[in-house]
């Protein structure tokens, strides 16, 4: 008997653990708001962050609105207008995180909507989602529900507040009626710190009621940085009732009327109808996952692996020139800026799963190009220099502290690595003539004129901050080396594609920039290297993605050497991202697995399981870290491969708890791959 119990619990513990893995939605069943690190519902303009306060959002976030302010007398991200903020009060009693219980959140990643459930005493239970509409790139949906529970007078207001850095703010309330409707609208507008953009939101109320019997709607000024709209309903016990609130904002940055036409994209989504709404963005994300990674065997890695896949989206879109920083629209992370991390860690999973969205990630290095040339010059080369950090204007944003500005210039061959990549998974040479040779050609010239000529193997560069950043000002990075000469391969490969001569001194520097051994051939970092601890992952990219060392005795041999100089703590989630991508792809997969896990589980914070940029840092959302883990999983587990004519898959191992591994949706062609366990 004792042992049927045992089997019995352990039956219902299973239960439990494979309901709280549900692969499509991550639930919050006790918030805790002192530990409490919020997830983003986006649609790749916006980004909404959550709160463990009710009725609160904590950040909007809007892509492409810089400006300077702040620390590092540099571009930062700027906190959008918070157009989702609202309150609820039941018989004149206002509802708070004091009054209210049994709060509960979940995110629905299937199709991208956050919803927050709670009781107030025996009166009424609330629930709320939003949206951050796929189809509609600057519009936001919230749906509101209040049950009573007994007879009850419900005040509900829509809250605009302003950040308090955007300044010279001006609150408007118009309403516009029309025999089938009247639209009220709720709008704010004010200047970035500097006066350099605009920002502008405004929002209206959506009733289920006939027109004409929809509650009176209320304006109220409470102050210049916020103001609200609100209506009165009497409710009857058992009796519920939803509206709804639908939002839009936008920047001067992206429009050249954003006032107007905030308000505009309102009276659109107001009278497109809430039913619409909502079948149009979840059509958008139903067609967004038909590229997936299913994981057969390991629930919490599927659900966690999705989580990845969902933020790299989110936080993406296509037919724009936006690219993704480090936190994506998760924060003001590093200022909103762009390095490496798009172009090397996220670029490439998006690539092979959503080439129209990384499509949009290139486009962005493409506009910047002049900005890039203009860099080379000043430092006295030619070609185009792309800076460390960018953001909207393609210029060096990286504060003058940091050293990796003027000398860490690996990231104009990552650029360039990105754009030939785009190319062999589309084969699309009209983009190769247009955007991508421009980049490819120039940054080729600029470690043309970057190396110094000392003899034969001996096209030095010289004084770098390497990938690994711990290394400042060293001659002859691996890291570095490898990916100019990749660079100069690849813009000869482009021209011959494209029917233009090749260049033969590219040809002569790519074949004398030399990579560095230890005695016993392990890679050497750089030439002064003896053995140091390292912040991430170097000399290991040459074996992928730079793909300069191939020999898998040689791969093994540098994996063996430099896994033991990574420290425990204090170093970003790529590297053992890499490691286990390369052990999978050398067939051990007990040690990919290994490293799968370290990659990420170190880093993650509650509720939502957001990863943070280090292990046990709590700088949510750690986007470079979901692109390094997913690369893992398409290019490790998975096997796939970019290569000059497009995507094969090649031989990769699993774990032994993962039964299989399928990807969906790949390429332009939506192929399918798999890899099965072998007992």
């Amino acid at each position: 008997m004792k042992h049927c119990t045992s089997l019995l619990l352990l039956i219902l513990l299973f239960g439990l653990i494979s309901k709280a893995q549900d692969p499509w939605k991550i639930k919050a069943n006790q918030i805790d708001p002192a530990n409490y690190y919020g997830v983003t519902v986006a649609n790749g303009i916006i980004g909404i962050v959550s709160a463990p306060q009710p009725f609160k959002v904590k950040n909007v976030i809007l892509a492409g609105a810089y400006d300077t302010y702040g620390r590092g007398r540099v571009s930062n991200f700027l906190n959008g207008f918070n157009l989702l903020n609202m309150y609820i009060e039941i018989d004149g009693k206002r509802l708070d995180g004091q009054n209210t219980k049994g709060m509960q959140q979940e995110l629905d990643m299937q199709h991208a909507s956050f919803t927050t459930k709670l009781t107030y005493g025996s009166k009424a239970d609330v629930k709320y989602t939003y949206y951050a509409l796929r189809q509609l790139p600057f519009s936001v949906l919230m749906d509101v529900t209040i049950t009573a529970k007994e007879d009850m007078k419900l005040t509900a207001a829509s809250v605009m507040e302003t950040p308090d850095a955007l300044r010279d703010v001006e609150n408007y309330y118009n309403e516009i009626d029309r025999p089938h409707v009247t639209l009220s609208l709720l709008t704010s507008t004010a200047k970035s710190p500097t006066g350099k953009l605009q920002l502008c939101a405004s929002n209206s109320f959506l009733f289920n009621e006939q027109h004409g019997t929809e509650p009176k709607i209320i304006h109220e000024m409470w102050d210049n940085n916020s103001h609200l709209m609100k209506f009165n309903k009497t409710l009857k016990a058992g009796e519920s009732y939803t509206y709804s609130v639908v939002g839009s904002t936008i920047s001067s940055a992206q429009h050249a009327d954003p006032l107007n036409e905030a308000e505009r994209m309102i009276i659109f989504a107001k009278l497109e109808g809430h039913d619409r709404l909502v079948k149009f963005h979840n059509q958008a994300w139903d067609e967004l996952w038909k590229s997936d990674i299913q994981i057969d065997g390991d629930p919490q890695a599927q659900q966690d692996v999705r989580s990845m896949l969902y933020h790299l989206t989110s936080f993406s879109r296509a037919g724009t020139s936006y690219s993704l920083s480090p936190m994506g629209l998760s924060g003001l992370g590093y200022n909103g800026h762009i390095f490496w991390d798009t172009d090397i860690w996220m670029f490439p999973a998006l690539l092979v799963l959503h080439p129209d969205i990384a499509k949009s990630l290139i486009e962005y290095r493409f506009e910047r190009l002049e900005a890039a040339r203009k860099n080379a010059f000043s430092h006295g080369f030619k070609g185009a220099m792309y800076p460390w950090e960018s953001a909207d204007t393609g210029v060096e944003e990286t504060p003058v502290w940091a050293l990796s500005g003027p000398f860490e210039h690996h990231i104009s061959a990552d650029v360039a690595l990105a754009a030939w990549n785009y190319y062999c998974v589309t084969q699309d040479k009209v983009w190769l003539r247009e955007k991508g040779w421009p980049i490819l050609s120039q940054t080729a010239d600029f470690w043309a004129s970057r190396v110094e000529r000392n003899g034969p193997n001996q096209y030095d560069i010289k004084n770098v901050v390497a990938a690994d950043e711990w290394a400042e000002n060293v001659d002859n990075n691996a890291f570095t080396n490898a990916a100019a000469k990749i660079n100069l391969k690849n813009a000869n490969l482009a021209a011959a594609v494209l029917g233009i001569p090749q260049n033969k001194d590219w040809t002569l520097v790519e074949q004398n920039i030399p990579i560095l051994n230890f005695a016993d051939g392990v890679t050497k970092e750089h030439a002064t290297y003896k053995g140091e601890g390292i912040k991430q992952a170097d000399v290991n990219l040459l074996a992928y993605p730079l793909k300069t060392i191939t020999d898998k005795n040689a791969i093994l041999k540098d994996l063996a050497y430099y896994e033991t100089r990574i420290p425990d703590e204090g170093t970003p989630a790529m590297t053992h991202a890499i490691f286990a991508l390369l052990y999978a792809r050398t067939g051990n997969g007990e040690k990919a697995y290994k490293y799968f896990s370290e990659a990420y589980q170190p880093n993650l914070n509650p509720p939502f399981r957001v990863i943070a940029e280090t292990k046990g840092g709590t700088n949510p959302y750690f986007a470079t870290g979901a692109g390094g883990v997913l690369q893992s999983v398409l290019m490790g587990f998975g096997g796939l491969d970019i290569t000059n004519k497009g995507i094969i898959q090649i031989p990769s191992v699993l774990p032994a708890k993962w039964k299989s591994v399928k990807i969906t949706g790949v390429g332009l062609d939506n192929k399918s791959f798999e890899v099965t366990r072998k007992n």
